[in-house]
């Protein structure tokens, strides 16, 4: 890893991996293979959100359903979710158990893209970006989205925090996971796509993250993007 930018003390536990503090994580997560276990649990620095842009890198050969992104709380696994559908041009983006779906979206086979969700509650919109090309709006809630919050990457909750399957899991690389408490404006979007400047996230920021692994998960040297 990259010097961290705080003070990092790693410790370990069977199978988990904790780190403590916020680093520089500047690297690839791996999950190499398909389970009902492994996964990355991201630490949020808010507790409530009036709005959501997550972006984030992918690569993967799965033609199954999978989970890009979950946010839960306890009154709502799927509070902020992002989801691959069965049909190669489908992504679901849940918020607050509420499903939208999206077609028209070019998901590609064993190459690197960019996925980026967004909600405003004073409108209650949502839209998706892949590889910057936006999707439609369309209304979801305008209630907040609050109480404790578990973000995983790697698994699908079904629960809280919980009942992952297998089946749902993702397998693949991921990278610059950012979350921002506002929509990222479209011009950002495309920055972030292009790997151009934008205002890290402020709720995650994929260099000045915490983290814990659980199960078999490798942090590599990131690819060339």
């Amino acid at each position: 890893l990259r010097s961290a930018l705080l003070l990092v003390q790693i410790l370990e536990c069977d199978d988990v991996i904790l780190l403590d503090g916020g680093q520089d994580l500047g690297k690839m997560l791996v999950f190499p293979q398909e389970t009902n276990t492994a996964h990355v649990r991201l630490t949020p620095s808010r507790q409530n959100l009036g709005a959501v842009t997550v972006c984030m890198r992918y690569f993967s050969d799965l033609t199954r359903p999978f989970t890009f992104f979950g946010l839960a709380t306890p009154s709502y696994n799927n509070d902020f979710h992002i989801f691959k559908m069965p049909a190669r041009d489908e992504i679901n983006v849940d918020v607050r158990n509420i499903v939208l779906n999206f077609k028209g979206q070019d998901y590609q086979l064993n190459r690197w893209q960019s996925v980026c969700g967004t909600w405003d509650a004073a409108s209650g919109l949502v839209q998706l970006w892949v590889d910057g090309k936006p999707s439609s709006m369309k209304f979801s809630t305008e209630s907040n989205i609050s109480g404790p919050m578990i973000i995983v990457l790697g698994q699908d909750q079904d629960s809280y925090g919980g009942s992952f399957d297998s089946g749902r899991s993702f397998v693949g690389m991921i990278s610059d996971v950012h979350m921002w408490d506002y929509v990222l404006p479209p011009h950002h979007i495309n920055n972030y796509r292009r790997k151009f400047t934008f205002p890290p996230g402020n709720v995650l920021n994929w260099n000045l993250i915490e983290f814990q692994i659980v199960g078999k998960v490798l942090i590599q040297e990131e690819q060339h993007l």
